[in-house]
């Protein structure tokens, strides 16, 4: 057995099912045996179905958030202004939302069913992404850039929504490439900032 595939190949096999049958319908035998592994395996990494939902949701996020975390380092080392950084913010976390489309969909259609622990574990993450995003549409306002009108709350629930919207309409396969839509919705979004 592959033992440095196995996450992958079980993670990858709990998308697929879980997106066309549902994760209350997923037993963890279909898991593995779709994965071509034995629950051995899968225990070795994750402890229970719920362990492996979260992971599928802690891949996404953790990696958005080094993305975010390094473009605003990026950012301060060339001295861009906060539009630079705010809009390569912008349309790295829609680019790779469309990548993992499908991971994204099936954690938020399952997301409910989680433990107590992880739901808090998640809107924490959560919370830690959008409080660095917030600060760059404050630091924004500090310079005047920004209007300031509107609660920053409100303004990243907004861009937020979008983001969470693509899966019930965007099609890789359409004619919108998703450079096209990142850059889009990045600019509709930092339109609506300016006073």
């Amino acid at each position: 057995m592959r033992q440095s595939h196995v996450v992958d190949d079980v993670t990858n096999a709990a998308v697929e099912l879980f997106a066309t049958q549902g994760y209350a319908k997923t037993s963890v035998q279909q898991i593995v045996t779709a994965a071509g592994v034995t629950k051995g395996a899968m225990y070795h990494y994750f402890t229970s179905k719920d362990d492996l939902l979260f992971g599928i949701y802690d891949q996404l996020l953790t990696m958005q958030k080094a993305h975010l975390d390094a473009l605003i380092a990026e950012g301060q080392e060339r001295g861009d202004d906060v539009d630079a950084v705010l809009r390569a913010v912008c349309v790295d976390v829609v680019e790779t939302s469309i990548d993992r489309m499908r991971e994204g969909t099936v954690f938020f259609q399952s997301a409910h069913m989680l433990s107590d622990e992880r739901q808090r574990e998640v809107v924490r993450r959560r919370r830690d992404y959008h409080d660095t995003f917030a600060g760059l549409i404050e630091r924004g306002r500090a310079e005047g850039r920004y209007r300031t009108d509107v609660p920053v709350a409100v303004v990243v629930a907004h861009f937020f929504s979008d983001v969470h919207y693509l899966s019930q309409w965007y099609s890789p396969s359409g004619p919108e490439s998703k450079q096209l839509v990142a850059a889009q919705l990045t600019d509709l979004f930092l339109a609506g900032l300016r006073p």
